[in-house]
């Protein structure tokens, strides 16, 4: 009985379809997000029934200061710490076109010219040299290799999946960045502003330590108060005087900071006046679960956990067969003046699966460290939200905090005040010594400068606070 013969694009199709068949043995894991907590993440003094977070406005109608918000849109554009997060997209969007090309075929075209020298010993030789033959062979070829491996497992899927998780990562770390720069931008400039206001407050002190000295040194002629009384209210004078060199330093330095936020040279740093300012937002916490799609840092953990994952999968597919189909063609010939004749065409087809059995334990490696990266993103992405409930909790905390202690402040600074006017006009009687008169002083100024402190500390309580629950990128 005369054999049939099976055309090779049968077979093919034969290995084709037990390969497909072969995938219901494994089908990769789909990714869904693990159950973490999300009740209770921060801490309130009363319970929270609003829905919407401060962190859904706007950054510029949470500042409303024309100046910051024209430093903040500056900064967006030309801080290096964007560009550099706008150029890890860039990176990260061409590793996700690559992952995408997975499904497509390669195709490689390659001309070679290959000149051999037989022996006339070896086989080849013998067979070239019999007759007087040549035992030197030139071979001309130009060939195009066609390539392609079948998604069998889901490994290309799944490699898609991971770098497109990868891609989004960046996008939140650059939205991160944007969060942190307009905070830094915002706080730097109510910090500057607050120096401002220390700052008058300790060049109006000055004039009146100098008011001081020339009433020590009347009462002093009149024999009230003696030496001793003059020199310690000169070293007041001193001490104000390096209080106020302090505060101007401290400006410059900050200023120099606020220029490097901007993606600019060091310079001086317009801005309004501290009193002028009104920063009171409705303090909105949301429910501690929108943390999930507020904050960056957090949004990225989740996709670095997506990413493992993926990776993951695409470890746990290398146990099994692949399948790959190579095709290679063109044209071949020894003689060069024959090399494009119709008689040197070649082709040939290779298909098969390929199924590992022995490799150093490479593949097994692989899979085991992908799992425990798997994990170690897991616990990343776990603790993210716990640490965006701590941030969230503080600043709330300070904000309460500092918002009470202005209140109090307010009245020490009143009382003291009057307890500094009061000992001018006792001492001028006698009826205290000027060592009361000084630590009045003393306790007036320093008082003022930390009411000015606590200010700032409040209005970066807000700062921080819409920060900490995501706000500032959207």
């Amino acid at each position: 009985m005369k054999k049939m013969r099976i055309k090779p694009v049968y077979k093919i199709a034969v290995i084709v379809v037990a390969g497909v068949t072969m995938q219901s043995c494994f089908v990769a894991k789909k990714y869904e997000r693990p159950q973490v907590k999300t009740e209770d993440l921060y801490r309130t003094q009363a319970a929270s029934t609003d829905t919407v977070s401060m962190a859904s406005v706007a950054w510029d109608h949470i500042f409303t200061d024309p100046i910051l918000q024209g430093y903040i849109k500056t900064g967006l554009q030309n801080n290096l710490d964007i560009r550099i997060a706008l150029q890890n997209i860039v990176a990260a969007e061409a590793t996700m076109k690559q992952g995408k090309a997975g499904y497509f075929p390669t195709l490689s075209t390659g001309a070679d010219w290959t000149h051999q020298e037989l022996s006339k010993n070896s086989q080849l030789g013998a067979l070239f040299s019999s007759g007087g033959g040549k035992t030197n062979v030139d071979q001309y070829q130009l060939t195009g290799t066609l390539a392609w491996e079948a998604d069998v497992w889901g490994k290309i899927r799944s490699n898609k999946r991971a770098t497109n998780a990868s891609y989004l990562q960046t996008i939140a770390a650059n939205q991160l960045v944007k969060t942190q720069l307009i905070a830094n931008i915002a706080s730097t400039y109510y910090q500057l502003l607050s120096l401002d206001a220390q700052v008058k407050v300790a060049e109006q002190n000055l004039v009146n330590r100098n008011e001081s000295i020339e009433t020590i040194h009347a009462l002093k002629d009149a024999g009230n108060v003696n030496e001793v009384g003059v020199k310690q209210t000169e070293a007041q004078k001193y001490a104000t005087e390096v209080i106020l060199a302090d505060l101007k330093y401290n400006i410059v330095v900050l200023e120099n900071t606020m220029s490097i936020l901007l993606g600019e040279a060091p310079k001086a740093i317009n801005r309004s006046d501290f009193a002028s300012q009104n920063l009171a937002p409705q303090i909105t916490l949301g429910v501690s679960a929108a943390l999930l799609r507020n904050r960056p840092d957090v949004i990225a953990a989740e996709y670095n956990l997506v990413n493992t994952f993926e990776l993951t999968n695409v470890a746990r597919s290398s146990f099994y067969p692949s399948l790959k189909i190579t095709a290679t063609g063109g044209l071949q010939s020894i003689d060069i003046k024959e090399w494009m004749s119709a008689r040197s065409l070649f082709a040939n087809v290779v298909t098969g699966l390929t199924q590992p059995i022995f490799n150093q334990r490479q593949i097994k490696t692989r899979y085991e460290v992908a799992k425990a990266n798997q994990e170690q993103a897991y616990l990343q992405f776990e603790k993210s939200l716990l640490t965006a409930g701590k941030e969230v909790s503080d600043a709330l905390a300070m904000y309460n905090n500092e918002t009470y202690k202005i209140s109090v402040r307010e009245q020490q600074v009143d009382a003291l005040r009057k307890a500094a006017d009061y000992s001018d006009e006792l001492l001028t009687y006698g009826l205290v010594n000027y060592l009361e008169v000084l630590t009045a002083k003393d306790n007036a100024l320093t008082t003022e400068l930390n009411l000015i402190d606590n200010k700032y500390k409040q209005y970066n309580a807000v700062i921080t606070l819409y920060r900490a629950l995501g706000g500032g990128w959207q």
